[in-house]
């Protein structure tokens, strides 16, 4: 007969509706069904690197579906570049340490883009490991959604819908701001379903020509207001240009040192880049003459309870992966696909960046219904 046996669980990046429910979809299944006991790191990798534990039972699971957040914590601690007091460490042969100490045999990592791939690392380094995706940016590869995405879709929508009653009594633009790091997924969606005049994403650098060009024609026709959705990652067809001969030279880079001033470069670049939607406002306003308002939406679209679909999908996922952790299948992403899972390699996930294609049915969508994408 098979041993008990015993996982280890954390969340890991930013935290986001879901997260909850995941860990009690996985945590009832794992210990309910298949008798497993279940170990809860807190804070992410840190947890794992600094052993601090809290043991998953049905008072822990109990009354957490609705919760947001996460009751592990969360942090963006990376396992090998971890800040230690003054210093920073590689904290993975410490990890490797806490995992053969409580005798797991698995470690999920629940989180986004970043977390698969610090995942991955723990199996380079010898550990059994599953992954579940989260994140609002819908941004990880190969599922075909991450949980965490339709709450903030809802979130950042109703925000649209609240701006709209404002821009029209004043006769203004409203700029509004969405997060999704470098993917338009979360702009897009609210833009369309809030009825955004204009959305700007990543994937389509534009010119503030054409923007300002879709509102003044607006004006023209007796509508003097517009809202404008803008994903924070999105860029001007001159500064996405900057970013692919950036990108370039640090590819081509032959030496240490030219790799590391490349990346150093694209990293100013983007610190510089942080108040591109305060910029845009105000050069809207210089171009239109129409009174222009910045509104960024920030952590507000991460809160709060869960959708039902978040809930569901989160505990389709948590579910999922205590079946996979029962027949010992170590080394995957659950990933959700139709109304099912599907158990993908987490070598194939790690760096797979799930973008917008620009010519997707949302994208189509948008323009056929006469929304400005900032590019014509």
């Amino acid at each position: 007969m098979a041993s008990q046996q015993c996982i280890g669980v954390l969340t890991s990046g930013g935290d986001c509706p879901g997260l909850n429910a995941a860990i009690r979809g996985l945590g009832k299944a794992a210990v309910d069904q298949y008798e497993m006991s279940v170990i809860g790191f807190r804070d992410g990798f840190r947890g794992l690197a600094l052993d601090r534990i809290l043991r998953i039972t049905a008072d822990q699971l109990s009354g957490i579906l609705t919760d947001g957040g996460t009751l592990l914590g969360a942090s963006r601690d990376k396992p090998h570049k971890m800040p230690i007091g003054d210093r920073t460490e590689d904290m993975t042969d410490a990890i490797v340490k806490t995992y053969e100490r409580h005798g797991l045999d698995c470690v999920v990592c629940i989180g986004g883009g970043g977390t698969q791939k610090n995942a991955l690392r723990l199996q380079e380094a010898g550990l059994n490991v599953v992954s579940l995706p989260k994140t609002i940016d819908n941004d990880i590869g190969l599922t075909d959604v991450s949980f965490g995405f339709d709450t903030a879709l809802g979130i950042a929508t109703e925000a649209i819908d609240r701006l709209h009653s404002t821009a029209t009594s004043h006769h203004r633009i409203i700029v509004v701001e969405l997060m999704g790091h470098r993917a338009g997924w979360l702009a897009l969606g609210a833009g369309i379903a809030g009825g955004a005049d204009v959305i700007l994403i990543p994937e389509i650098p534009y010119s503030i020509e054409y923007v300002a060009e879709a509102i003044n024609a607006r004006a023209r026709r007796g509508k003097r207001f517009s809202i404008v959705a803008v994903a924070e990652g999105t860029m001007t067809v001159e500064q996405a240009k900057t970013i692919d001969e950036l990108a370039a030279a640090k590819s081509s880079a032959e030496t240490k040192e030219e790799k590391k001033k490349a990346s150093q470069q694209l990293e100013d670049f983007h610190k510089e880049h942080v108040d591109h939607t305060l910029k845009l406002t105000h050069q809207l306003e210089e171009m239109t003459g129409l009174e222009s308002r910045l509104t960024i939406l920030g952590h507000l679209q991460r809160g709060g309870t869960p959708s039902a679909a978040d809930r569901l999908l989160a505990t389709r996922l948590g579910t999922a992966c205590a079946e996979l952790l029962h027949a010992r299948k170590y080394g995957y992403m659950v990933a959700a696909r139709g109304d099912g899972s599907e158990a993908v390699p987490i070598i194939e996930v790690a760096g797979n960046k799930k973008l917008v294609p620009p010519d997707h049915p949302w994208v189509r969508a948008a323009r056929s219904v006469g929304t400005s994408m900032g590019d014509a």
